[in-house]
């Protein structure tokens, strides 16, 4: 890691140096490192540290840059259940040091999940990426990225140009690091041009590759790591991988602990608010600090001219003045976050949420982010969440979507498709890095309907006393003429046309016991609307009967069946 947020004075030299003797003796029980003849420690199954793609000089992702040495808190980070307002799941909260900025820990978590689906084997742990982007840049600045997840100014590492650092010339002609003479680590995760050229992923989806993006760069992090079909439930080829992003027994000890502390526990902070790290490895105070733009300072002040001999004095004369001393840089004052800005989020004349299972709503989900002022705030994001007993999803198949905000501050969510499962469901929209209260929407699935009925064939349904009927009931099921699947019905032989209730007497049916029903629930119409009933059977009673078939939706039809005896 490059990025400094200062100059190291030289009192931080020790600092820094005793940060890493720390580090090396926490992290030497450690599985997976051993020490050699000479009392070195040395990590076991670790890859050529050279990148064996670039051939560059200086090893792995981040051609050795500098990082930072800052270890955690030896105290458990003890987390406390507790329900987030952004996202309404339980989270842990706990110190500082364990707090990770919203927009990165959720661009870790996104990482996680896409190598999951795409490479299971590799079991990457989100902690893992936390803990390299902590050591890497301090979780992005503390979190000083926009809405899509992009640093608001460059985060990029000192000239590697062999003066304490690997020697590795231009490969980019600048276009990452801004130098045409000479490569730097660049972004939250500190890769080198030559590496992210071909190690650049999208994670956002807007079509770019982008090593200031905290999503592009923590999933090109996440399959760096996973290369080489590593497995890093493996904890020595877990060593390997840290090892190959960057070659220190230092850097992975000081990883590892991080990784450590941040599976016991951490908790979401506003965008902004992470804690910064102080110490470097890069601990010289004569070498290059980040080249972060820098604040203007102030202008010297103007010295006084000396005083001229008084007369008759013995060559008497004022004293010397001393060289003026420069003022410090005046830090230039940072400006709120459009995050930052946002006082509430408003509803945007969203309609009533209700669709037929299996259908997609009608109406989708609109909020306004805006200030105090009441004005709406653009680039926020904005993260809808399915809360409930429901099978509802939105297009895509995502119980969780996460829009950034238009110019006139509104997010439109995508679009709901019910399940099957009926019944109420909540949409929630919170704003991503603050803690505000939501907005909740009330959706409501309703059952498929039919409101036609029609029989399939018109064969007299007939049966001879303590016979068997030799054609089954079936029928077709449609809504406003279109066909109606999957639509719930049941089935009755009653009484009479007047009496719905159910016959004593007459056809039946048989259960899977072979007991006598006559009334049938739980029935469904297949894909083509079709619902095909069991066998009829009669008893010893003659005459005609009725069955009466009901679907949701209000489709009746009632089907004669006659019993009688054979003719001689």
């Amino acid at each position: 890691m490059a990025a400094h947020f200062g100059r190291l004075r030289k009192g931080a030299t020790t600092t820094a140096v005793a940060a890493v003797a720390v580090a090396a003796l926490s992290a030497s029980q450690a599985p997976g490192v051993t020490t050699d003849d000479l009392g070195r420690q040395a990590a076991g199954a670790a890859q050529p540290s050279g990148d064996a793609k670039t051939g560059g000089a200086g090893g792995g992702a981040t051609g050795d840059s500098p990082y930072y040495t800052d270890l955690p808190p030896l105290k458990s980070p003890n987390p406390s259940p507790s329900a987030s307002p952004t996202t309404g799941t339980t989270v842990s909260v706990g110190e500082a040091e364990a707090g990770i900025p919203a927009t990165v820990l959720d661009a870790y978590k996104k990482a996680e999940a896409e190598l999951r689906s795409s490479k299971p084997g590799c079991n990457l742990p989100w902690q893992l990426l936390a803990a390299i982007g902590k050591v890497e840049s301090g979780q992005a600045r503390g979190g000083r990225v926009d809405a899509s997840g992009t640093t608001y100014s460059p985060i990029l590492g000192p000239k590697l140009d062999g003066n304490g650092f690997a020697l590795i010339a231009d490969t980019d002609h600048g276009a990452y690091d801004g130098d045409p003479a000479y490569d730097r680590a660049v972004g939250p995760m500190q890769f080198i041009p030559s590496t992210w050229e071909w190690a650049g992923r999208d994670g956002n989806g807007d079509g770019k590759k982008d090593p200031n993006n905290v999503y592009d760069a923590a999933l090109a992090a996440g399959h760096y790591l996973c290369r080489f079909d590593r497995d890093l439930s493996v904890q020595s080829q877990m060593n390997a991988a840290i090892l190959n992003y960057n070659n220190s027994t230092e850097y992975l000890n000081t990883v590892l602990s991080w990784l450590e502390y941040y599976r016991k526990g951490t908790h979401e902070v506003p965008d902004g608010t992470g804690t910064l790290p102080s110490h470097s490895s890069n601990s010289d105070p004569g070498a290059s600090p980040s080249p972060t733009t820098p604040a203007t300072p102030s202008t010297p002040s103007t010295p006084r001219t000396p005083s001229t001999p008084k007369p008759g004095g013995a060559g008497s004369t004022s004293p010397t003045p001393k060289p003026p001393t420069p003022s410090s840089p005046a830090p230039s004052p940072t400006p709120p976050t459009p995050t930052q800005t946002v006082d509430h989020l408003e509803d945007a004349n969203t309609g009533k949420l209700t669709a037929t299972a299996g259908s997609a709503f009608g109406t989708k989900v609109v909020v306004r982010a805006e200030s105090k002022a009441s004005k709406g705030v653009a680039k926020v994001r904005v993260r809808f969440t399915i809360i409930g007993d429901t099978d509802a999803t939105f297009t895509g198949g995502e119980s969780v979507a996460t829009v950034v905000t238009g110019s006139a501050g509104t997010a439109t969510a995508p679009a709901l498709v019910a399940g099957e499962k009926t019944g109420d469901f909540t949409v929630r929209a919170t704003v991503v890095g603050r803690v505000l209260g939501g907005l909740d929407y009330t959706a409501t699935v309703t059952p498929r309907q039919a409101d036609t009925l029609t029989r399939t064939s018109d064969t007299a349904l007939t049966c001879v006393p303590g016979g068997e009927f030799a054609d089954q009931v079936e029928l077709k099921a449609t809504y406003k003429g279109a066909v109606a699947g999957k639509v719930a019905a049941t089935a009755t032989l009653i009484k009479s046309a007047d009496d719905a209730t159910e016959n004593d007497k007459g056809p039946y049916f048989k259960d899977a016991d072979g007991k006598t029903i006559r009334t049938l629930t739980d029935l469904t119409t297949d894909a083509d609307g079709v619902l095909k009933l069991p066998k009829l059977y009669a008893d010893d009673a003659t005459g005609t009967f009725l069955l009466r078939v009901n679907t949701a939706g209000g489709a009746v039809l009632t089907v004669e069946l006659k019993v009688a005896a054979a003719a001689s």
